[in-house]
């Protein structure tokens, strides 16, 4: 049988130590490398080439949903899909769960997941299949509907539905409709706020305004903060 290579890419050194002793036990697995750090991690999956990638989000100087899309863009330009990324956090917001499945992540693990769960994501993850752990599925779940089903802002609740002026963005805004923090970030980019302003004016983490900023990307189809000013402006989202 032959064995799932897997690099790791985890910050705390303690969880990290402790996956691969415990993956090292099994005779399928099998640890081809690991990183404490996101952009040693990059370079790792680019030239170990590994079954499975397992990442935390919580990395230092680029955290791994910032990693997994870089990786993926690597990926198209190289034609290459071999390496699955599965990443394993304690993040089961909605922001986060989000970004990083949009950014291309194949499977989502909370870290209290058992050993025994953990393999099976593992196993699934190298076979094709995404793994989402049961904690975080009903987020997933809950974003699918709403991308098929049109829906009043009232029925939502945090969801806001816009009549955009651009038809030319109507209807991705209304498949994917941001949230009310979302929108109040937008003005704040749109009014030329850093990161770190926009955390100070709203009391949140720099880290929670940047997934914040990369679901505004994701759901506007924007590449970068201007781009998302620009289509804001146009499609009547902020004034």
């Amino acid at each position: 049988m032959n064995k799932i290579s897997v690099v790791l890419i985890e910050d705390h050194d303690l969880t990290r130590i402790g996956l691969r002793t415990a993956l090292q036990q099994r005779n399928e697995i099998e640890i081809v490398g690991e990183s404490a750090n996101a952009h040693q991690g990059l370079d790792l999956l680019k030239t170990a080439k590994p079954d499975v990638g397992i990442v935390d989000i919580g990395l230092p100087n680029m955290d791994g949903i910032e990693l997994t899309r870089r990786f993926r863009e690597y990926q198209r330009h190289q034609g290459d899909s071999h390496t699955k990324i599965l990443v394993l956090t304690l993040e089961d917001n909605e922001e986060a769960v989000m970004a990083a499945f949009a950014a291309g992540a194949d499977s989502y693990c909370m870290k209290d997941i058992s050993f025994e769960f953990l393999l099976q994501a593992i196993h699934d993850t190298h076979a094709g299949n995404s793994w989402i752990d049961p904690a975080i599925a009903k987020v997933v779940l809950s974003q699918a509907h709403l991308s098929e089903t049109k829906v009043d802002a009232e029925e939502v609740g945090e969801k806001v539905s816009i009549n955009a002026v651009n038809s030319e963005y109507g209807n991705m805004i209304e498949a994917y409709p941001l949230t009310n923090r979302e929108l109040e970030i937008l003005q704040l980019i749109v009014d030329g706020c850093s990161n770190a302003a926009i955390a100070e004016k709203l009391y949140i983490t720099v880290g929670t305004v940047k997934t914040h900023v990369r679901n505004i990307l994701n759901k506007l189809c924007a590449d970068d903060r201007t781009q998302a000013a620009v289509r804001a402006l146009r499609s009547g989202l902020v004034a």
